[in-house]
């Protein structure tokens, strides 16, 4: 034992056993030590009793060099203890918790402390196999310099949890963490921070959410769910997060002086308003995109008699001196329909900036009567809109911090600026932002004809590679596995010249695996070698659960001769993949037996989907005898974005007929949410078909060509008003 110099005791210990029995006879004011090294498999049950001033304290002999990997997790149980300097990384938590604030309902954690740790995509193996990361029980606990980044399963990534009167009223605080990049989930259950659960939402939980950093935390449209009364969250800064911080169940909560900066990507939103007595004030909110429930500010309608786990009606709000910089979407008794009928009462509007520096259209929406909002004394520059903001023509200027405030009177934030940076966040020892490699951003190899060179050019790469093919052909004859992200690419020439060939033997080419990511450039690919086998396919994932999103791109590709058998596919997905992006373009794709995209591979109604971007753009589709893309999104869960859908140019010859082919659809995309269908000409092909039953998808159809096909869009089951001669922009809701 070594004598610390606060007169306690530090004891230094090297593995479980050694941890074990020093927490089993530790004192208040002891440090335990944990030597610097890998620890595997191990769950510690920090359970002991401090004092006030005498902490009990688990440390990293030197902060960041203690590695918990394996099936591992830690569990606080006891008072004023504290934990350091940890990191979790390469496994992931046995139990539904990584780090609790419990051990069971009877034994909480208070008055306690987590800080200077890191956990680092510490995931469960099954994508959808639901975790949190940190929950907090009790009261009076902290967690703060804190870096959790990567969360890629089901589940919050931390919770404050009400379920027992002993967790209720708990005072937390959570401050100066990093919660960085979380990849689109597609599924609900995919939020960064939640408070409370819709059970226990009226009762008051009083924690304060300050100076944090969420960090394109796009999981779902619920970045932060507050579900429950009495929260303070402010200075904290939301950079470039798809959703919204939404006040979904609880009343009486402070959101105050944070700002969210969305720098126009897609589907970044602000503040959602829901249920009573709310502050929402002095925010910073600047070129968000998001519309719907992830606008940049949603006040929504209520359910009459709300059940607990529903809508309640926004009474006695405040919005006030808020700054609104190109704001895509403020909308206004948002959702409001048969169920959400009861609008917005004693809510007032004041003093708000609203500044449209390039935004011309309005972005103002009331969709039911907003008489029970009453705006005052706002102010308005280049704002076109038919509310009565109030002044508009205020002056405007951006300030040393870059931010937008009025020159001379005091409408919206106070003196803008961003309430934390991003040095005083988390730990200085552990990088930020997304660690995975991209696509083109490593080597060059360059790749000559000869036998097994894809194969063996492959082995050879690194994440993020090019393999440049000279001209000639390559003969392959196993499936090539896709581990991480790689451009397999030859000469740029038109698609009828290209001089490089890929043939194959085996009934797939790739199979991009957890972690892949793969571009095709400037290649012909032959099929017509391939094993004479239904259900061929060109490109499949992994059968097994994916944890990372990937991306497929391809570009200046002919394929052709995927007809060696019935049903082959170009591209097959598994259940429990998802594709960030699968972008085609300027392509040809001819003779194809089978479905040619199939992204249906979830269809238990759960609102869960294969792909969240599927680009088709300038390309040649001819004799595709199933669906050219077949994609699946089913349930009324109302939580993402996607799928979004784009075809623009593209041109379809006898397509979408096939025999097997039952129902003649060259598109079927249901459950998309936003399609547009632009520029394309078909000819002797199937139906182009479009359905979604929740949420309010939008559909953008313009100057397509029709000759012997047709177009069909319905939304929860009835047909939209829409011909396939129409070329005008059209919204269905």
């Amino acid at each position: 034992m070594l004598v610390s110099a606060c007169g306690g005791k530090q004891a230094l210990v090297s593995n479980a056993t050694e941890l074990s029995a020093a927490i089993a006879s530790a004192q208040p004011g002891q440090t335990i030590t944990l030597r610097n090294g890998e620890w595997k498999d191990v769950e510690i049950l920090f359970e002991v009793d401090g004092q006030d001033g005498k902490p009990i304290t688990l440390k990293a002999e030197t902060a960041g060099k203690v590695l918990i990997t394996g099936e591992s997790n830690l569990t606080l149980a006891g008072d004023y203890l504290v934990v350091d300097g940890l990191v979790f990384t390469r496994g992931y938590s046995p139990t539904g918790s990584v780090i609790s604030f419990r051990k069971d309902k009877q034994t909480l954690a208070n008055y306690s402390r987590v800080t200077n740790t890191v956990i680092d995509r510490f995931n469960k193996p099954g994508r959808f196999e639901p975790d949190i990361w940190v929950t907090l029980y009790g009261r009076h606990n902290r967690f703060d310099h804190n870096h959790l980044v990567g969360k890629m399963n089901q589940g919050v990534t931390l919770a404050v949890r009400l379920d027992t009167e002993q967790s209720q009223q708990n005072h937390h605080k959570i401050d100066h963490n990093y919660f960085g990049p979380r990849q689109v989930l597609g599924s609900n259950g995919g939020e960064t921070l939640r408070i409370g659960t819709s059970h226990y939402s009226l009762s008051d939980s009083f924690t304060e959410v300050s100076n944090n950093w969420f960090d394109r935390c796009d999981g779902e449209v619920e970045i932060i769910s507050v579900k429950s009364g009495k929260n303070s969250l402010t200075n904290n800064v939301f950079f470039e997060s798809a959703g919204t911080l939404t006040l979904r169940h609880g009343n009486g909560n402070i959101i105050e002086n944070n700002v969210f900066l969305g720098n126009n990507k897609p589907h970044t939103g602000g503040i959602r308003v829901i249920n009573a007595d709310h502050q929402v004030r002095n925010n910073y909110l600047s070129e968000l995109t998001g519309y719907r429930f992830g606008g940049g500010l949603v006040v929504m309608n209520g359910v009459p008699n709300s059940p607990i786990n529903r809508y309640h009606a926004v009474k006695n709000v405040t919005i006030e001196n808020n700054t609104l910089v190109d704001v895509a979407a403020i909308q206004l008794a948002a959702g409001s329909d048969a169920e959400r009928s009861e609008t917005p009462s004693n809510t007032k509007v004041t003093n708000n900036l609203f500044i449209a520096t390039g935004i011309k259209s309005d972005p103002i929406t009331a969709f039911d009567d907003v008489s029970g909002m009453v705006f005052s004394d706002n102010g308005a520059s280049n704002y076109q809109t038919a509310f009565p903001l109030g002044s508009t023509d205020i002056q405007v200027e951006k300030n040393t911090d870059g931010l937008w405030q009025s020159k001379s009177t005091q409408h919206g934030m106070a003196k803008p600026a961003l309430p934390v940076q991003l040095d005083q966040v988390g730990v200085d020892w552990f990088p930020k932002g997304d660690a995975r490699s991209a696509l083109d951003s490593g080597r060059t190899i360059h790749v000559k004809p000869g036998y097994q060179a894809l194969e063996h050019a492959l082995k050879q790469a690194a994440p993020g590679d090019v393999l440049m093919l000279a001209a000639g052909d390559y003969q392959v004859d196993r499936v090539l596995e896709v581990p991480f992200a790689v451009t397999i690419q030859g000469p740029e020439a038109p698609l009828d010249a290209l001089s490089v060939t890929v043939r194959y033997s085996r009934n797939a080419l790739f199979e991009i695996q957890d972690g892949g990511q793969l571009a095709l450039r400037n290649l012909l690919i032959d099929g017509a070698e391939s094993d004479d086998t239904a259900g061929n396919t060109l490109i499949r994932t992994s059968r097994y659960d994916m944890l990372n999103n990937y991306r497929l791109l391809l570009s200046g590709v002919w394929v052709r001769n995927l007809d060696v058998n019935h049903s082959y596919s170009l591209l097959k997905v598994a259940k429990s993949t998802m594709a960030d992006e699968i972008r085609i373009e300027n392509s040809r794709f001819s003779d194809i037996t089978g479905d040619m995209l199939k992204l249906d591979a979830e269809i238990d109604d759960l609102g869960i989907f294969n792909a969240d971007y599927v680009v088709l753009r300038n390309n040649q589709f001819e004799r595709i005898q199933g669906k050219v893309l077949s994609l699946y999104r089913g349930g009324t869960d109302e939580s993402t974005f996607g799928p979004h859908l784009i075809l623009e140019n593209n041109q379809f010859t006898d397509s979408g007929r096939g025999k097997r082919n039952q129902d003649q659809l060259l598109i079927d995309a249901f459950g998309a949410q936003v399609v547009t269908l632009k520029g394309n000409q078909l000819s002797g092909s199937g139906t182009v078909k479009i359905e979604s039953r929740v949420g309010e998808p939008l559909y953008e159809i313009a100057d397509n060509q029709w000759r012997q096909s047709l177009l069909d869009i319905r939304y929860r089951g009835e047909p939209v008003a829409l011909n396939a001669t129409e070329t005008a922009e059209e919204t269905a809701k």
